[in-house]
């Protein structure tokens, strides 16, 4: 009789380099020259453990729009803890987790202050802010801003409606507007703020999540309206992992400071 084999997950990620790199991965996008300035190892391998990472699922690219050079790596945490529970039910059914993979809300307390950004503050950034409130309860104090800021796209408040989220106004605010306030947590939302993101007193965790301008095709309304509900989908799924993260009590960054 052939011994069973390991789960997909357990094979894929119980190698060492490739556990490093989901766990460099976990909270923060980044770059191939990042991944491997933090492993220590050659760019070559690095490269070949993300090639097999991403050709399992557990990792996503996406190219920068700031320097299309560059590519984004991402974890894909929704499948990871999909994969998670099914190797943990192949070793025992019992144990297939029975609550929520995603809290409500963060933990109770002094608020946490986060601070969306990307360029326009007119869809990710507007999005991001409305749904960590929504989905916290109150437990999170959350402004956003732009570096470049322009009106509000008439889709942020149509999406967000979809969510049961309403405004009265939704106004764009520019980054300078919050300098000198301090924030547990600064995220970027485009690849080109990020380049120009200033710095906050504190020592917050700089995050970055590298999400596509849901309006960068330049449509009506109507035609980009499903990459703006695809954004926010993206959007409402990393912030719950961030709130479960919070929870928990651990900071969703390797540790404070730039990325």
């Amino acid at each position: 009789m052939r011994p069973p084999q390991p789960p997909a997950f357990a094979r894929i990620a119980g190698h060492p380099l490739r556990w490093q790199l989901l766990t460099c991965l976990a909270g923060t996008d980044r770059r191939v020259r990042e991944l491997v300035t933090l492993t220590g190892q050659p760019q070559s391998l690095v490269s070949y453990h993300l090639h097999l990472l991403r050709d399992a699922g557990l990792v996503r690219a996406r190219r920068s729009s700031f320097d299309g050079r560059d590519v984004y790596y991402h974890l894909d945490l929704g499948h990871c803890s999909r994969a998670l529970a099914d190797a943990g039910e192949a070793l025992h059914p019992g144990l297939r987790p029975a609550w929520p993979a995603i809290p409500p809300a963060a933990a109770p307390g002094e608020p946490h202050r986060v601070i969306f950004l990307c360029t326009g503050n007119s869809a990710r950034s507007q999005m991001a802010e409305a749904l960590i409130r929504r989905r916290s309860r109150g437990r999170v104090r959350a402004v956003s801003a732009g570096s470049k800021p322009k009106p509000v796209h008439p889709n942020t408040a149509r999406t967000m409606a979809g969510y049961g989220i309403t405004a009265a106004r939704w106004q764009s605010r520019h980054v300078s507007q919050f300098s000198g306030q301090p924030f547990q947590y600064v995220i970027t939302l485009c690849d080109n703020v990020r380049e120009v993101c200033p710095e906050f007193p504190g020592q917050p965790a700089y995050l970055h999540w590298s999400i596509a301008d849901p309006a960068a095709s330049g449509g009506t309304a109507d035609e980009t309206w499903p990459a703006f509900q695809q954004t926010a989908a993206e959007l409402d799924t990393r912030i719950g992992y961030l709130l479960a993260g919070l929870a928990a009590g651990v900071t969703s960054a390797t540790s404070p400071g730039r990325y």
